[in-house]
């Protein structure tokens, strides 16, 4: 695991785009690829930051699929706050790219879950997994207590989640649907590089105990510790509570050039 400090939000998206980009240049190399892509507002910066690369000309996307972590259930299809509609605004339209998601307005949502494992599965490994972590942390929305293998599957959002969001509904917790269809745990590891970015103080505490913590069910963030290649990148005020940052200051530092992210 690459723990990656940096000053500013800004500067934490432009890592986040180069390791994005990186990984997907790579990737392209064996056909077709499948980007791992996160809502919320961590990510933001990064996606501007890769928009501006791709009307410059420096993020190609020919061959490039999008695939959501997660989706509200019974939200109607199209719902401006689907998760679907979301991404669709913020990077995949203006990318000129498809974007898939679990179908949150299915009739029945346990098979829907199924269903978005095996196309998961079909469209080969993710190349790069974008990833936010909640302040209780969660990572897609795998609450605290969810098993560290599990499967895309209907998760029930703690109350704190539902307020966390509830900004996105005009402040209306009650608005906030109850019920996600989620990628597990132990589907977020089959992609080939995770990317985790988080910015801000309120993410602190969920930081310093998915990277330096125990493994647990309880911090499901920690499940990253397990994974081959992860590249996790916070802002000062995120990266507060980590007791080695020095090193990792240190370790950015002296990166060789041909390491990449």
């Amino acid at each position: 695991m690459e723990i990656v400090l940096l000053p500013t939000p800004e500067d934490c998206a432009r890592v986040v785009a180069d390791a994005v980009a990186g990984s997907v240049a790579a990737a392209r190399a064996d056909g077709p690829v499948a980007l791992g892509l996160a809502t919320g507002s961590s990510p933001l910066l990064a996606y501007r930051e890769l928009l501006a690369r791709h009307r410059a000309g420096e993020f190609p996307t020919d061959g490039v699929t999008g695939y959501l972590l997660d989706e509200y259930v019974g939200l109607p299809a199209g719902h401006p706050e689907s998760y679907l509609q979301t991404i669709r605004r913020e990077i995949t339209d203006e990318l000129g790219i498809e974007a898939h998601g679990p179908d949150g307005a299915a009739a029945d949502p346990l098979r829907a879950a199924l269903d978005y494992e095996e196309r998961l599965r079909a469209a080969g490994p993710v190349a790069v997994q974008v990833l936010g972590i909640g302040a209780n942390g969660h990572v897609g929305f795998n609450e605290p207590g969810s098993s560290l293998v599990s499967r895309t599957r209907v998760k029930t959002l703690t109350e704190r989640t539902r307020t966390d969001n509830a900004r996105f509904f005009g402040g209306e917790v009650d608005a906030v649907p109850r019920h996600v269809l989620t990628q597990g745990l132990g589907t977020i590891r089959d992609a080939r590089h995770l990317v985790l970015v988080a910015t801000g103080g309120a993410k602190a505490a969920a930081v310093a105990e998915a990277v330096e913590g125990p493994l647990s069910a309880s911090c499901p963030g920690s499940v990253l510790q397990l994974h081959p290649h992860v590249t996790v990148v916070v802002d000062e005020a995120a990266g507060s509570r980590l007791t080695r940052a020095a090193y990792y200051r240190y370790v950015l530092a002296h990166k060789l050039p041909a390491q990449g992210w």
